[in-house]
């Protein structure tokens, strides 16, 4: 009996809480016209940076990796860079990742793959920035 109003409490109180707290402004963002990439092969350990234009594409250790939109913070340009990225298998075609990956939390949203990693370094603003 106890443990029900206890569970009822927490969960109205709970609620109440997180409806009254104001909400974050979130940070404005900038749109890059690249981003940095890096893939690694986790057989032999390299590691491949390679640099793709909006709207571009490259190979990397042989996946076909298609970047569509790049962003990163006004304040903070050098911080973190959101990186919307299609990656599939050049000659079946499978896709393997489409999605947002986040420079700062890479396993947050990350390629499922059993020998490739890749993941955001950073967003450019303008190219060949920072290479």
């Amino acid at each position: 009996m106890i443990s029900a109003l206890f569970r009822k409490l927490a969960l109205g109180g709970g609620c109440a809480l997180a409806l009254a707290a104001p909400i974050a402004a979130q940070d404005p963002a900038e749109r890059g016209v690249s981003a940095v990439l890096r893939g690694l092969d986790k057989v032999n350990g390299h590691t491949l940076d390679v640099e793709i234009q909006i709207g571009g594409s490259a190979e990397l250790y042989g996946l076909i990796v298609t970047l569509t939109e790049c962003r990163y913070p006004v304040a903070n340009p050098t911080g973190d860079a959101y990186a919307y990225l299609t990656i599939r298998d050049p000659l079946k075609g499978e896709l393997f990742f489409d999605g947002w990956m986040i420079a700062s939390s890479p396993a947050l949203s990350a390629l499922d793959h059993a020998r490739y990693d890749v993941w955001v370094i950073r967003c450019n603003s303008s190219l060949g920035e920072g290479n």
